[in-house]
């Protein structure tokens, strides 16, 4: 039993304008302004007991506090909240208690590369048995004498939630292809249910979701309630009346209150001694304006405010009997001990370990693309690196000894660059780590442990591939005890880079400077500088090299080569330093993976930054507590009609029929090695014919997984992948993508925008690219206008959309948003994916209105929808079913009042007469689900196509298919509706947002160069005045060579991230046909062109590029780190430029770097006749760039022009690659 009493909720607000500059960071504190802290009430005096064996239903609007409620009861409130109040379970504290007896689940975070039965076997394995222990092992020692094999329980609950028929495809992500969102939705319900969890606290588990598979859950869930006296507690946007039916408690709140909390049978009750009665073919939870429901004629309607009810509610029997029951205490010894946890994890440390180590395998064994991909550049590296230090090609002198170090630091570099497609990986899984965390599946050290073993066999393979190639061809020390030395520095190195590559950069800084230098600027930096042990480990075989007896040639300073060498370099160090260096580098590789444990222990997720507000929007809170009889604060009147004279433009209706349509992909590989025998083609869709008219509302439905989203995206042709066959034709002409999308429109189910632009900057976004150009303006405006209003975001026009999950707009003003963006088009024929989903009852009944009234000026519309109400359902027009595999069972007309579906359905022999007031969608889907025509044994796509309902279709298909003498095929005189620089001034304009309003892309990228400028001026402060001899020049080589380096690689890996956000976006807006990919690419190159210039701008196109070139920004990242290598390689410090082999000198001209560097050090000393020692003789600093480098003063000029072509280049290639390459699989 869990009880909640005089529980109160407060959150901070900060009153800030502009509103659209705050972030993840508070800009306001960082420029100097003042930002006003007020308090908002979330939860105002929550009073409540939710029972064990029953299961309660959360109803309310969104933003009435539902999830926070359910957040601050299964203790995952994170801060800045302020909570008030007790919330005790069987009479313990919930401060006393571990989360894992309670749990709050609403976004579908999983891994994409793991199937739905791995990622359910998982969670199963992760939360135990629990309490059942006992009663588990009597069933199995019973079923073992009765010699019974059970069924997996895996596989019961897959069966439950509808999963089975997708238990071994992959999860998939917005790129890659993979479950529908329904069955995410049922996946991430099923991690719950797979554990023994008591309470259960489910935010919105239906969305997405058709009524007949919701009804299947919820009834589950209610048996599970019923059997095992779990508690639970769900909030639902949309029931359906027949789900409503199933729960046994009610909680209705608004505004942060609870009006209503008690038994189902008795909420019409209390609401009629509120003076309202809910009518006939209404559903119990419609909520709409009050006056339609006043039922006291004689007596005029006098409108309740939420204090009103909530006053009522207190006073009622039901309120009095709630305070009652909180008034008695809980007796804390008739509870089972097991039914609360007072242990964090289920299992024990090495089942957790087990645990985590094996689905590592299995991610490890899913990605060896990536793997063998990063083997196969690290020898193609290997090979070049080789080949240009060739040992033959090596004299024993002052001279060529530089050539060797050269290569050692290009070993650190290959060293530091290894580990860089970590990052991303890392990354990109943290969230669904910090989910399962919250659901204490396992600890943080779990995570961390198994991914650092993982990493030691494939470090010691990169390595052995390294060294084998290199280590003798270049010619080093040839002992077989040095070679093993080397390899065991790589290996440790290797293990030490795929942790923490931060630190990485810092281990060449003494390379750069070398410790001589270092040394004079005191002892704290020689103390950072112990990273650079690793330095020392490897060039010890360098120390032992240079001793040998072929560099003890003495020299006119009474040393041998060797010792001149080593002196030079700061690294005349004694043998033992080997060991130092080596437990060095292990102790390191201990204190990253321990700070990394340690970061995932006690750092909180990524969370929504706290609540911003208006001045205006908080004195109408304000106002609104003070006038309980105001009735302006109410809902609008549902049935009243909009003024819809804005959204009558000038439009060209569409016809669209489509015949025998035929979709079908791959069949996984995880699904034919488990089932033989199944073909390697899945069909999705099979012969679906129809049409869609001018004017007509056509609802799309089906089970989850029928084919439904499926056959939106190839009528909209948004489908990327697999095979296609059939005939669409748009006005009796054969469907052109290029123009149809002018004319078209799609409401995704994934809700995919642009985080960093308001929800007015969207619209007028996609207005200003898609609708006509010859509408003006201020018509634009308006038209942005009166969309916002339609959709209810016109209160918070200015608020950033932001990143789903952490930041920004909830997921019903995502969806809402969605829908906003297209219909501020106004296209001719608008696909429509779920787009209730995500709304209360009162939000989808306004959106829908909207869309019909869409509809009566004549467009074509078509919508996918899983929970209409009765309502929603009733104002389509046209009805088009599908069954799984993606067969028709119904295309026609609803009928006034259903009649004609329900007359088509109950004139099959077998099927149930619906009853009276039913839901016609539910009835509906509930007759024709897999399990009633099994039981029947009839197929009723077969029965559809053999009826007369089947034939009148195929005549309306034949004589639409036809071009009469009214029909025009659609034509334009461009491809695009603005002109090549309105896109390009669109795309700049919302870029401009976007980059100044992401200060994770360029806030730090600011910061890091002048922390970068402060500590190399630190480093070299006054080196560049006094040149004495080779050294010191080579040290501002180094000085140079680094910065440019450094502030690239930054460049790029910064814009990894960035650009691979943005480019899902580009993905919609450019099948959308808003914008050329050209358009797209300038207003990116652009921007960057802005911030930085160069060299560095060449490493920005760089990051572009590549993630054009890549299917993801693990696959960029690794690429980067083989151009990061090669460029430094080529830049003439590793190797100069007369010491190239021929064979290679190309890459040398091909490098950005190289000419940077040429650049640099050639405009400050390539004029200077000063002499300077240089291997023991007397040479001019010019003559030395010339002789050692290649350098040339003369050549600054094509030096200049070489940088401007690079930039000029790289950003063509992007633009050129963005446009032809999509690796999005639909």
């Amino acid at each position: 039993m869990m009880k909640a009493i005089n529980f109160n909720l407060e959150r901070h607000a900060k009153s800030l304008i502009p509103l659209k500059l705050v972030k993840a960071i508070d800009l306001a504190k960082l420029l100097g302004f003042r930002s006003h802290q007020v308090q908002i009430s979330i939860i105002d005096d929550a009073n409540g007991i939710i029972k064990p064996g029953r299961m309660t239903l959360l109803l309310g609007p969104p933003g009435c506090g539902k999830t926070s409620l359910l957040k601050a009861l299964s203790g995952s409130l994170n801060q800045p909240f302020k909570v008030t109040g007790e919330v005790s379970y069987n009479g313990y504290k919930l401060e006393s208690l571990y989360p894992r007896n309670y749990l709050h689940i609403q976004y579908d975070l999983h891994i994409p590369e793991m199937t739905v039965r791995e990622t359910l076997d998982f969670s199963t394995y992760c939360q135990g048995v629990g309490s059942r222990a006992d009663i588990l092992l009597e069933f199995s020692g019973r079923e073992e004498e009765a010699r019974i094999i059970p069924d997996p329980d895996i596989d019961t609950y897959m069966k439950i939630l509808g999963l089975d028929i997708c238990a071994d495809t992959l999860v998939g992500d917005a790129i890659r292809r993979g479950i529908s969102g329904g069955q995410k939705r049922r996946l991430t319900t099923g991690e719950m249910l797979v554990g023994p969890i008591k309470a259960m606290f489910m935010d919105k588990i239906t969305n997405g979701l058709d009524i007949s598979t919701s009804f299947q859950i919820v009834t589950c869930l209610q048996h599970l309630a019923h059997i095992t006296d779990a508690t639970i507690l769900i909030s639902l946007l949309q029931p359906s009346p027949e789900t409503f039916d199933l729960f046994d408690d009610i909680i209705l709140m608004a505004e942060g209150k609870i009006l209503y909390h008690g038994p189902r049978e008795s909420v019409l009750e209390f609401f009629e001694s509120c003076g309202f009665r809910c009518p006939d073919r209404k559903a119990v939870i419609s909520r709409k304006d009050q006056a339609q429901y006043w039922f006291h004629n004689e007596l005029p309607h006098s409108f309740v405010s939420v204090d009103m009810f909530h006053e009522k509610f207190k006073e009622s029997p039901f309120g009095k009997k709630l305070e009652e029951d909180l008034s008695e205490l809980y007796d804390k010894s008739e509870s089972k001990k097991s039914s609360v946890s007072f242990a964090v994890f289920s299992l024990s440390r090495w089942e957790l370990f087990k645990a985590c180590m094996s689905r590592e395998l299995l991610l490890a064994k899913r990605n060896y693309f990536l793997y063998l991909f990063k083997t196969i550049q690290l020898i193609i590296i290997a090979t070049m690196t080789m080949t240009l230090f060739l040992r033959t090609g090596m004299e024993v002198d002052v001279f060529h000894a530089n050539y060797f170090m050269g290569s050692l630091f290009y070993t650190l570099v290959i060293l530091i660059v290894d580990g860089i497609s970590e990052i991303p990986m890392t990354l990109e899984r943290l969230a669904v780590f910090y989910k399962q965390k919250e659901m204490c599946l396992y600890p943080a050290w779990a995570y961390v442990i198994p991914a650092t073993i993982l990493k030691v066999p494939l470090s010691l393979v990169e390595s052995l591939v390294w060294t084998s190639l290199t280590y003798y061809v270049i010619g080093f020390s040839p002992e077989l005890w040095r070679w093993v030395s080397f390899e065991k520095a790589f290996v440790y190195f290797c293990i030490e880079s795929s942790v923490d590559q931060s630190a990485e950069t810092l281990k060449i800084d003494q390379f750069m400077c070398f410790q001589l230098e270092v040394l004079q600027y005191g002892s704290s930096y020689y103390l950072v500088a112990s990273l650079s042990h690793n330095i020392r480990l490897s060039s010890n075989n360098m120390i032992v090299y240079f001793k040998l007896m072929h560099w003890k040639k003495i020299l006119f300073t009474n040393t041998t080569i060797g010792r001149e060498i080593l002196k030079s370099r700061g690294l005349n160090f004694d043998e033992y330093f080997f060991w130092i260096s080596l437990g060095a580098l292990f102790g390191l590789a201990l204190v990253f993976n321990f700070a990394f444990a340690l970061a995932l222990s006690f750092l909180k997720p990524p969370g929504s930054s706290p609540a911003m507000i208006s001045h205006r929007k908080f004195s109408g809170i304000q106002r609104s507590k003070g006038s309980c009889d105001d009735e302006h604060v109410e809902d609008v009147d549902m049935n009243a009609h909009p003024n819809t004279s804005q959204m009558v433009l000038p439009f060209q209706p569409i016809t669209m029929v489509f015949q025998d349509l035929q979709y079908s992909i791959d069949t996984p590989l995880e699904m034919r090695r488990r089932e033989c025998g199944l073909a390697h083609k899945l069909q999705l869709l099979d012969d679906v014919t129809g049409t869609l008219r001018p004017g007509v509302l056509t609802a799309l439905m089906g089970v989850s997984g029928a084919g439904k989203t499926t056959l939106l995206d190839v009528l909209a042709g948004r489908k990327t992948s697999g095979c296609f066959k059939g005939e669409i034709k748009v006005n009796g002409y054969p469907k052109i993508q290029e123009t149809f999308v002018r004319v078209s429109g799609y409401c995704e189910q994934t809700d995919i925008h642009s985080p960093h632009i308001t929800i007015e900057e969207s619209l007028f976004f996609s207005a200003w690219l898609r609708l006509a150009p010859q509408i003006n303006s201020k018509t634009k405006a308006d038209c942005v206008n009166h969309v916002l209003k339609t959709i209810e975001l016109d209160g918070i026009k200015e608020s950033l959309v932001g990143i789903p999950g952490v930041s920004g707009l909830s997921t019903e003003q995502r969806k809402r948003l969605t829908i906003g963006v297209e219909l501020v088009a106004k296209p001719s024929i608008i696909f429509m994916d779920e787009p209730t989903t995500g709304l209360d009852a009162r939000a989808a009944a306004i959106v829908m209105r909207a869309v019909k009234n869409v509809a009566d000026t004549g467009r074509t519309i078509v919508c996918t929808i899983h929970q209409p109400s009765i309502d929603i359902f009733e104002s389509f027009d046209e009805l088009i079913l599908l069954k799984t595999g993606g067969r028709i069972i119904y295309s026609g007309p609803l009928g006034n009042h259903s009649s004609r579906v329900i007359e088509y359905f109950e004139g099959i022999p077998g099927v149930p007469q619906i009853r009276n007031n039913y839901n016609p969608a539910t009835w509906m889907l509930e007759v024709t689900s897999a399990s009633t025509e099994a039981e029947l044994g009839l197929d009723f796509s077969q029965i559809y196509e053999d009826s007369l309902l089947y034939e009148n279709n195929k005549e309306l298909v034949r004589q639409l298919s036809t071009s009469g003498a009214a029909a025009r095929d659609l034509h334009f005189t461009t491809r695009f509706s603005q002109n090549g620089w309105g896109q390009f001034k669109s795309c700049l304009w919302k870029q401009h947002l976007s980059y100044w309003r992401t200060p994770s892309y360029n806030l730090m990228r600011i910061l890091n160069t002048i922390a970068a400028s402060f500590l190399f001026g630190f480093l070299f402060w006054n080196k560049g005045k006094e040149i004495n001899n080779q050294q010191d020049l080579f040290n501002i080589l180094g000085s140079l060579y680094a910065s440019f380096i450094f502030l690239g690689s930054m460049n790029c890996s910064s814009a990894l991230p960035y650009a691979a956000s943005e480019r899902t976006v580009m993905y919609r807006e450019q099948s959308a046909g808003m914008y050329s990919p050209l358009a797209y690419a300038f207003a990116q190159i652009f921007w960057n062109f802005y911030g930085i210039f160069c060299s560095m701008m060449s490493f920005s196109y760089l990051g572009l590029l590549l993630v054009a070139l890549s299917p993801n920004v693990i696959v960029a990242s690794t690429l980067f780190s083989a151009f990061y290598t090669t460029y430094s390689l080529f830049a003439g410090f590793v190797i100069p430029q007369p010491q190239i082999p021929k064979w290679w000198i190309w890459l040398y001209y091909l490098s950005p770097t190289s000419w940077t560097l040429e650049g640099l050090l050639t405009s400050q000393y390539g004029d200077i006749d000063k002499e300077i020692m240089v291997f023991i003789e007397n040479k001019t600093i010019a003559s030395f760039l010339e002789e050692y480098f290649g350098f040339h003063h003369d050549h600054l000029a094509i030096v200049a022009v070489a940088l401007i072509v690079f930039p000029l280049v790289l950003a063509s290639l992007f633009a050129f690659f963005v446009g032809r390459l999509n690796f999005q699989q639909r």
